[in-house]
């Protein structure tokens, strides 16, 4: 099983980033909440700031636990994805790994058609419309 992390990011406004994968990566077209592979030995909030540079470069602060969810993709490709939410602190968003970003509001989100094992972190922030 592969250990993903993903960050829900707020901006001042409450807003949520949210990114669509690009062509050639797997899950292309989908949306997700940006994050990445977990490396050995590093804890969840460390391999978001890291990926999120890497990824966008954009500095967060991830402050709360948010969830979890397993879910198997088929092939023998099964993820345990972790999410936590998390501050945006600032940087000019650059997009590799992704073709388009947006800040939505929580309640916004289903309007996006995401990658299956970020659907659960969605239909959760959709309860919660303008908590942090």
């Amino acid at each position: 099983m592969i250990q993903v992390a993903a960050a829900i990011i707020y901006n001042k406004e409450g807003r949520v980033l949210i990114a669509r994968r690009r062509e050639g990566k797997s899950q292309a077209g989908l949306w997700e909440f940006p994050g990445g592979k977990i490396e050995d030995g590093e804890d969840v909030s460390a391999c978001l700031r890291r990926e999120l540079t890497e990824e966008m470069g954009i500095d967060i602060f991830p402050y709360e636990y948010f969830g979890v969810n397993e879910h198997s993709y088929g092939g023998g490709l099964h993820i345990r994805l972790v999410a936590w939410k998390a501050e945006y602190r600032g940087g000019e968003i650059v997009l590799t790994d992704h073709d388009d970003c947006r800040w939505e509001t929580p309640d916004e989100l289903e309007r996006f058609i995401f990658a299956p094992a970020d659907i659960p972190f969605v239909q959760k922030l959709s309860l919660e419309p303008g908590r942090q």
